[in-house]
């Protein structure tokens, strides 16, 4: 559908008709795979696809539905998550300095603590919920801020209007995760961030079937610079997984308001658990932390964290689970927990993840769409 058609629209509307009415031939209303690498041109003159890496009409569809659930000005997939953040990074120069959340997915810290920076891109772990702490590690190389928020796996919350503000005063510009809300609860660019970023295979997507990642870009500049650089270096999402993932963002609402329902009611259960330390979530928040998530978003998520009494049971409490299933990833239909101290955190040292708290009584937890009764009765007994 045109852009200006639909700008109006509920957000549970636009994802509902993800890809409705790209296909001008034969109207279908489900979104064609066009499984092609190249297409024939109408006599001499190229037609308005050429080559799948450069665009596709699938993935095309697909970007233009998630580019209009965050209201940008032109969005593009990636074949993963990492892939999307690569891409980003690539927008940068040698000599150039990232400011990163210090609890980020330790994927995050990875790729640019122990790869970029052997392209001399340096980067900071930076508490950014803390704007004097941020001000301090600013320099004058300082081109982008990477922000999670909540974050990966502690839930905390950085300011992100006061964020935007400082990174443009400095001429860096700011990129959000927004993996945990997605546009659904969380719109980054209305806040002042210049890209929103996601691993589209989780919440986007929500069926654990696609790995998939994602930029939504605020302006048409940015929008034509990583193009350019997205379609010179080839990261592409496939027509197959494109596919998928909007037949998973028409359900993507819905989605939430279920395992958000269930997310808060599985966190009331834990925060008066015998055998839990600990509960993090947004709604569980101090008043403070939990008064600046709600002036940026509008729901507390599907995900939290918890730490146990005893960390030594990690493993016992995972062997008990049986509706709730021990697997890494997060924002499918069913529920999944891990322990990010051994599995998506163990890239950072030990003493780092000690010192931010992802310690071994760390369980993160990524609610699905089950009946609460029974995700209650599995942890339940699992805890006992």
């Amino acid at each position: 559908m045109p852009a200006h058609e639909s700008r109006n629209w509920h957000l549970e509307s636009l994802a509902a008709h993800s890809g409705v009415g790209q296909d001008r031939l034969y109207g279908a209303v489900s979104t064609p795979i066009y499984q092609t690498v190249t297409y024939q041109h109408p006599g001499t003159e190229l037609g308005p696809y050429d080559y799948s890496r450069t665009e596709n009409p699938t993935r095309h569809a697909a970007q233009e539905a998630i580019n209009r659930l965050d209201n940008g000005a032109g969005a593009l997939l990636y074949s993963s998550g990492m892939a999307a953040l690569t891409a980003l990074v690539h927008t940068l120069q040698q000599g150039d300095h990232v400011i990163i959340t210090e609890d980020a997915y330790g994927g995050t810290y990875r790729i640019m603590v122990d790869i970029f920076s052997k392209f001399g891109i340096a980067s900071s772990m930076v508490n950014t919920r803390d704007i004097d702490q941020v001000k301090q590690h600013i320099t004058s190389k300082t081109r982008l801020f990477i922000v999670e928020t909540p974050s990966n796996p502690l839930l905390r919350i950085s300011p992100l209007e006061e964020l935007a503000e400082l990174a443009h005063a400095h001429h860096a510009e700011l990129a959000v995760d927004n993996t945990f809300m997605t546009a659904v609860r969380q719109r980054p660019l209305e806040l002042g961030a210049d890209y929103v970023v996601y691993s589209a295979t989780k919440y986007l997507a929500g069926h654990n079937d696609v790995l998939a990642g994602a930029i939504v870009c605020k302006t048409p500049e940015q929008y034509d610079k990583l193009n350019e650089l997205t379609n010179a270096t080839g990261s592409v999402l496939g027509p197959w997984d494109a596919w998928l993932l909007l037949r998973g963002l028409k359900t993507l609402a819905i989605r939430m308001d279920r395992q958000e329902s269930n997310a808060r009611r599985i966190a009331e259960f834990l925060s008066h658990h015998q055998n839990i330390r600990h509960v993090y979530y947004p709604e569980l928040a101090d008043h403070d932390m939990r008064e600046r998530h709600l002036r940026q978003a509008s729901g507390y998520g599907a995900m939290l964290s918890f730490v146990l009494t005893h960390p030594e049971d990690y493993a016992s409490v995972m062997d008990r689970l049986q509706v709730i299933l021990p697997a890494v990833s997060l924002g499918g239909v069913e529920s999944l927990i891990t322990h990010p101290y051994n599995e998506t955190h163990r890239e950072l040292p030990e003493s780092m993840r000690r010192q931010l708290g992802i310690i071994p009584g760390l369980m993160r937890l990524s609610v699905g769409i089950e009946h609460i009764d029974d995700l209650l009765t599995d942890l339940d007994n699992a805890l006992r």
